[in-house]
Formats: C-alpha cells, sequence, structure tokens
C-alpha cells in the first residue's frame, strides 16, 4: 500500500486511494464470498487468496474473526441451505462442493460433494463456481466453471444425476422461489435458464443479457433478475415472465470511457426499492432506487418514479461480495487495505509458515466493512458519494490542450519483473538502496546510461500485483474481474490455465468461435489504435506460436491472437520464450526498422516485448541470471542506438517498463519499478514525481491522440512537464556489458536444484516466491537473509507528487 499524505487516506498503486466508511476488520485472503447466519449474528466468508483459500466466520458483533476453515482449493460460490444448518462451499481446483454443518456459529465439515475423479496433481476439470440450493432443499445447483456446464447434485445421496450445458465459463447461480434455476456466463452474453419439471430440472433456453455477465439477484419474488456485467459498467434488469431485458442500471464513470467501475456484486433492500452494487475498481457501492417497474415490488407513495444512480459509499480495496441485514449493509472487500510492510521473512532455506504473506499476492488480505443504515441516505451519503468522486480523481479539473514535442511515433518496450532498486538501486543521484541491487552497472549498462542521459523516474509504480494482470494493466489499462478473481488461484497452483494474454485454456478462443473472457470491453491499445486510424506494429506482445519450432534461433512464425493484432504483428518476432536471446529480438525490430527508413514511413505506435529480464533463476544450464539481464540490457542498448540514427528519431518517443514488479526486494514500495522515457526531448536528472503504468499510457495515448482504454488512464496523470522544448538528436552508443551473455548455470548445486521445479514456459507459472528467493542467493549469496517487502510512507509519498 502506498499511503497517502493523511493517515485516513491511503494510495494504491493504480494511483487512486482508499478511505473507506463504515468500520472495517481484517480477514483473510481475497474474501469473494458472503453469507449471513440465520441469526444475522455471523458472517461466513469465501477466501479465494493465494495465500489461503477456504471458510471464515466473523462474529459481527464482536467485530472478529472466530474460525477459520482451511481448504485445499476455493472459487466463488457459497451457499446456505433453506433451514440454515447446512453452509455448501466450492472447492474449485478440487472439483468437490465442501458441505459444512452450522453449528452454534461454526462451520463443521460432513463431506465432499464429488463432481468428478480428479488425478493426482492434475488441475480440476469442473471448477465448481456459483452455488445454489433448491427451495426444498433436496437439490444442489453447481455452476462448473471450466465444464461450461450445470450440474444437479442430489443431496440425499450426495451424487451428480444430470448436467446441462451452459455458455462459457459459468459463474453465477440464483434459484427463483417457484424452482428456477438462472446461470450466468462469465464468457458470454446470456443467461441460461432451467425450470422444475416432470423429469426433473429442464433447460428452458437463454436470455441475452449483456458482455460477459457475472453475479446474479433476484428479488423477493423471483419476478426481477439483476446481472452484473463488470467490464461494461451496467447491470441487465430482466423481468423473468417476459424473460426480457427491462431496463439496465449504468454505473460509469462521471466522465470516461465507460469501463473501470467493474460492478461485480448485487443487494436488495427488503422493500425491493434500493439496489446496491459493489463497484470493484472504484472501491465504492453504488446505490441505485429503483422504481416500482424495475424493482418489481408494490408502488408507495414515497417511490422513486423512475430508476437513478443516487450515490456512492467508499469502501476497501476490491469489493466483490454484498449482504443485506435489515438495513446495515455488509461488504467484503478482496484486497482490504492494500499490500503492506513485511520485514521478516525467511531464508530460501527456511520452510515458509504457513499463511505467511510473502508475496505480492500473499500481501493482500480482505477486510469486512460494515455501513450503518444511515451512511446509505440522505446528507450521508451525499458526502460519501463526494468522497469517493476525491479518492478516485473524478474532481480533477479538465487540463488546457496538453503541449508535447513534436512526436509523431511511440515505440512502448514491455519487460518483465523488476523493481527499481534491483536494477536502479545503484544511481546515488536517487533513491536507492546498494544492498538490494541484482543488476548494477556492469551488468545493466545501458539501463544505468538511458536513466542518466534521459531522466531518472524514481517513484514510479507498476498498477500491477503479477504478470497475469501486468500484461494487462501495461496493454490495455485495466484487468477485469475475470483476471483479478482467477489469478491467484492460477498463481498458487490451484488450477486453471494461463488465461491472460488472449489465450483460454492454451487456445486462442476466437479459432473456436467464442470470446476471451479476460478481455476487456475496450479492448487493448491496438483496438486503440485501430479506431483512432493510427499506423500500429506489434512485436512478441499477445502472441501464440505457429507449430513447433525446428530451430530456437529461427522460429517458423508468430500470430498475434487478436483479429487487428494478428494483421499488424512481425511474424518473426518471438514472445516470451527464455530459449530465445533478446538479441535475437533486437535483430528482428533493427531490420524492419532499416525497413521503414528505406520507404520513408514507420508506424505511429509500435509494442515491443523485451522479456529475457525474467531470468530463469538457477535451471541448470541456462544463462544466469546476470547473463540474462546483460542479454536484455544490450538488446535494449542496440535498439535505442539503432533508432538515434534514423531520421525517425526527432520525432520519435520510447517507453520502456516492467509488466509488472514480481515482489522484488525495493526499500520504498514492492510495487517501485524502472522506467524510461526516452527522446531528443527529455531532460537528465532525477525525476520524483509520482507516476504509473496507467499515467504512461495516458501519455501515450494523448501524443498519438487515441483517446483512452479505462478510467485508469482518463482520470491519469499524464508526463507533460518532463520535456525540454530543444531537442538534443546526438545519437546514442550502446554500451556492452561486462557480463558474458553465454555464461551459464552450473548443472547441479542447491540453486539448480531449487529451480528444477520452476516451470518457466510461461512467464510467471514457476512458484515466484520461490523464484525471487533463488535469485537472492545466486547474486548476494547464502549468507545475507531475504529481505522483507515495503510500502511507502506518507512523507515519500508527499515528495513524489
Amino acid at each position: 500500500m502506498l499511503a497517502g499524505p493523511a493517515a485516513s487516506a491511503q494510495q494504491l498503486s493504480t494511483g487512486v486511494s482508499l478511505n473507506p466508511a463504515g468500520a472495517s476488520i481484517d480477514v483473510g485472503s481475497m474474501p469473494l464470498g458472503l453469507v449471513l447466519s440465520p441469526d444475522r449474528r455471523y458472517a461466513a466468508l469465501l477466501l479465494n487468496g493465494w495465500r489461503e483459500q477456504g471458510l471464515q466466520i466473523v462474529d459481527r458483533g464482536g467485530g472478529r474473526v472466530v474460525q477459520t476453515v482451511e481448504q485445499a482449493a476455493a472459487f466463488l460460490g457459497l451457499a446456505l441451505s433453506p433451514d440454515g444448518q447446512t453452509l455448501y462451499a466450492s472447492g474449485g481446483n478440487q472439483d468437490v462442493v465442501y458441505r459444512y454443518r452450522w453449528v452454534r456459529g461454526r462451520a463443521v465439515l460432513r463431506d465432499s460433494l464429488v463432481l468428478g475423479v480428479k488425478a493426482p496433481r492434475s488441475g480440476g476439470r469442473r471448477y465448481p463456481a456459483g452455488i445454489g440450493v433448491s427451495p426444498d432443499g433436496r437439490a444442489l445447483y453447481v455452476a462448473e466453471n471450466l465444464a461450461d456446464s450445470l450440474a444437479v447434485v442430489d443431496l440425499e445421496t450426495g451424487r451428480v444425476t444430470a448436467r446441462f450445458a451452459t455458455e462459457r465459463y459459468p459463474y453465477g447461480v440464483v434459484v427463483a422461489p417457484d424452482g428456477a434455476v438462472y446461470v450466468s456466463a462469465w464468457g458470454g452474453h446470456t443467461v441460461s435458464v432451467f425450470r422444475p419439471g416432470s423429469g426433473g430440472l429442464e433447460d428452458t433456453g437463454r436470455i441475452t443479457v449483456g458482455r460477459h455477465p457475472s453475479a446474479l439477484l433476484l428479488n423477493q419474488d423471483g419476478s426481477r433478475l439483476f446481472a452484473v456485467s463488470g467490464s461494461t459498467d451496467r447491470t441487465a434488469v430482466v423481468d423473468t415472465r417476459t424473460r426480457k431485458v427491462i431496463t439496465e442500471l449504468l454505473d460509469p464513470t462521471p466522465t470516461g470511457p465507460g469501463e473501470g467501475s467493474t460492478p461485480n456484486a448485487l443487494a436488495l433492500s427488503a422493500d425491493g426499492s434500493r439496489l446496491m452494487v459493489a463497484e470493484a475498481d472504484n472501491n465504492a457501492v453504488a446505490l441505485f432506487e429503483l422504481s416500482p417497474a424495475t424493482g418489481g415490488y408494490q408502488a408507495k407513495p414515497a417511490s422513486p418514479r423512475t430508476d437513478r444512480l443516487a450515490g456512492r459509499v467508499p469502501v476497501g480495496w476490491y469489493p466483490a461480495a454484498l449482504a443485506f441485514t435489515g438495513d446495515t449493509l455488509l461488504v467484503a472487500n478482496g484486497k482490504g487495505r492494500g499490500s503492506g510492510p513485511n520485514p521478516d521473512l525467511p531464508t530460501p532455506e527456511t520452510r515458509r509458515v504457513p499463511g505467511e504473506p510473502s508475496y505480492s499476492l500473499g500481501q493482500l488480505s480482505g477486510t469486512l466493512t460494515t455501513l450503518a443504515p444511515e451512511a446509505l441516505r440522505g446528507p450521508a451519503l451525499d458526502a460519501h458519494t463526494a468522497t469517493v468522486r476525491r479518492l478516485d480523481r473524478w474532481d480533477q479539473p479538465a487540463s488546457a490542450r496538453p503541449a508535447y514535442p513534436p512526436f509523431e511515433h511511440v515505440i512502448y518496450v514491455v519487460k518483465e519483473n523488476r523493481t527499481y532498486d534491483q536494477v536502479l538501486g545503484d544511481l546515488a543521484q536517487g533513491d536507492g538502496d546498494t544492498s538490494l541491487v541484482y543488476f548494477d552497472r556492469s551488468v545493466a549498462p545501458n539501463h544505468h546510461a538511458l536513466a542518466e542521459r534521459f531522466g531518472l523516474f524514481d517513484r514510479f509504480f507498476v498498477n500491477a500485483e503479477v504478470s497475469a494482470d501486468g500484461h494487462n494493466w501495461s496493454t490495455a489499462a485495466y484487468a477485469t474481474d475475470y483476471v483479478e478473481k482467477t489469478t491467484p488461484s492460477n498463481y498458487s497452483g490451484r488450477g486453471r490455465s494461463y488465461d491472460y494474454e488472449g489465450t483460454n485454456r492454451n487456445r486462442v478462443p476466437s479459432d473456436e468461435g467464442a470470446e476471451d473472457a479476460a478481455e476487456p470491453a475496450n479492448g487493448y491499445l491496438w483496438d486503440l489504435a485501430q479506431r483512432a486510424g493510427i499506423s500500429f506494429r506489434n512485436y512478441g506482445e499477445f502472441v501464440v506460436p505457429e507449430g513447433e519450432l525446428e530451430a530456437r534461433d529461427m522460429p517458423p512464425g508468430y500470430r498475434g491472437n487478436k483479429p487487428f493484432l494478428a494483421a499488424n504483428t512481425n511474424r518473426q518476432f518471438p514472445g516470451f520464450d527464455l530459449d530465445i536471446p533478446d538479441q535475437r529480438r533486437a535483430d528482428l525490430w533493427i531490420a524492419e526498422l532499416k525497413d521503414f527508413v528505406a520507404k520513408g514511413n514507420m508506424p505511429r505506435l509500435e509494442i515491443v516485448r523485451l522479456p529475457n529480464d525474467h531470468t530463469a533463476g538457477g535451471a541448470a544450464g541456462q544463462p544466469t541470471p546476470k547473463a540474462y539481464m546483460a542479454d536484455n540490457d544490450l538488446a535494449l542498448g542496440r535498439m535505442i542506438e539503432a533508432l538515434s540514427q534514423t531520421p525517425f528519431w526527432k520525432s520519435t518517443v520510447v517507453f520502456v517498463l516492467e509488466d509488472d514488479a514480481q515482489n522484488g526486494p525495493d526499500h520504498v514500495d514492492a510495487h517501485r519499478s524502472p522506467v524510461l522515457v526516452i527522446s531528443p526531448y527529455n531532460r537528465p536528472g532525477v525525476i520524483h514525481r509520482w507516476t504509473n503504468t496507467t499515467d504512461v499510457i495516458a501519455t501515450m495515448s494523448e501524443i498519438l491522440k487515441m483517446g483512452s482504454l479505462s478510467q485508469f488512464d482518463y482520470f491519469g496523470r499524464p508526463l507533460r512537464d518532463i520535456w525540454s522544448q530543444t531537442a538534443d538528436l546526438t545519437p546514442y552508443r550502446a554500451l556492452t556489458p561486462a557480463v558474458p551473455l553465454d555464461q551459464k548455470n552450473p548443472a547441479a548445486g542447491p540453486d539448480a536444484d531449487a529451480s528444477r521445479g520452476l516451470d518457466l514456459r510461461f512467464e510467471d507459472v514457476a512458484d515466484e516466491d520461490l523464484f525471487n528467493r533463488v535469485l537472492w542467493r545466486m547474486l548476494k549469496g547464502p549468507d545475507l537473509p531475504y529481505p522483507g517487502t515495503t510500502r511507502m510512507s506518507a512523507l515519500e509519498w508527499k515528495r513524489g507528487r
């Protein structure tokens, strides 16, 4: 967490601040499910985090956690039986639903309801998500998120008696008083409807409700169904009798591109007149007043005549579940208060303590916020609404048309997983800690020289925690709820495929006539370029290899996995593949640059992937971490040298950043990372100005006049104040690292042994906590303890403003 100037407000790496209303208590890792006990005294949470997954019981009166039941896995689904005596919890990757007896405020495991036989050490194939119970308590309805189906479980026998197809990635399940079952499809556009028949449940078709619907809610008599679409900032309202969408409730930011509020959970007042919507990326709860026609309730004299967004209340980071008890609202915040200090991590030889928050995702613990009735109406609601506007920067005045140097071309280089201190901590003019440096000037001379000539940013922060959300924040200025909610499970080894760079289930969805469940509605930078008519070229981002590689030094080809991307991708340029040197990537880019010079025309926007600063740790026979970084450094230096010798140098700006910092050591904050801004108009010197990934995207978009992708770049802090009025056109000369690029790890030893189990085929598939510890031991030696992660203090935050 990046602390703000006041103790009551705390700034996140995404650029917004937290100052929750009501009272909050700390709970476990990433709560995404919330139900109340029959007497409303207890709240049951379903934890879905990297650090732990399972159940947690909170005594509301005492304001404390009274029970934690860890499960091997969990995912989204939590439901209480109609008689209040049984609690059902998704087992996620285990392909089971755990059945608990509710006994005097505690959950006692009874058994597991098996959805499918899972082979040892393999990922779940069913992956239960949303759960619903039939009105008579005899059947359980389970959304099988990876099987694209609804399973019906006979609760007397514990067996699956039927399965029905849904659209891709079924998410939410709700059951009406008449027994009708509704299932949303996270990767589609519909809600599937099933009704009781003479032979059991029957499939009665689908209702189109909007893009990627997730959370569902029925009103008391089942006549209205509410379905949220997180990536379009809207909630569809369905009349279940006519099966028609009768209206949409919109909750985008006051201005901007209409993406980034991320509605993802719902709660309805007892009288049906007020709908609460958890807005994950606004860190707020929106309150809609509903007309009788929309709410499906009997009109009263004071009933609203029209639907309206009455206001918002600030809560914790990433609210993801809601529950009403009377007029009091409970909010489960997935990321709670954000990341915090963690000074006493064990050494690589020490077994990790269970539950220890030793990793970027592991630092994120949730909170449970209680909002009293008076916070949700009248002057208090108005005041809270103003607070949300301030915390999310919606009240920033529109600036005059920004003046930039005469840039016509933007080159955007995305690298992998480094903190500021790991690379630039030895530059005395910046705020670095030399004890945390992994790659000093001898290893990365070009990074150091480029920072010294073109500006040293020592207050740049990545928006993301890991590469899954990192490549989305870096290319879309946003990470969808699919990305945020599945990443902890994928990264903690609890199944699922790496779905975050254009593929789902290790396939390109469009090849199978499907949509990418993780894709934002507004798309990516290349879609923004297409809409603005900006010429574009892609080198290695969101690509898939075309067949097996016959020779590692000459790939047969790579294609972009999005339509416009595919048409504008260099087919020879590899994506993430640590067996291919970054020198090869630089060769390919420089060769095409020469073609552009010969033609006198270069694309306005280029995205270039240089991934080898990720390194392979101590993997036997692979380049050493220093050799990987030297390769990455020299490739970047060669690219800038080649560019600076062309006519395009005078009209081009290059932005270089890491997609995420991956919890590497940094004495200011685990999100602080290197960024380079390179052009003839950049001034040398240290720049203490606070900035982040989406600020860089906002800058690129302003320069090219492309518009915005999400609220985060729209309300960002573009780099308008770092330029000189005159250009220094002196070409850059690449420096050669002192480390040989062919330096290899030994074939045996503790680091090779520790690295043997690391899966390095894709970025961040390996245990990144272990990976960082291996790097530390290799580069710092076994006697120096691995440091804890830190966060930026209020004083440091003020300095960087």
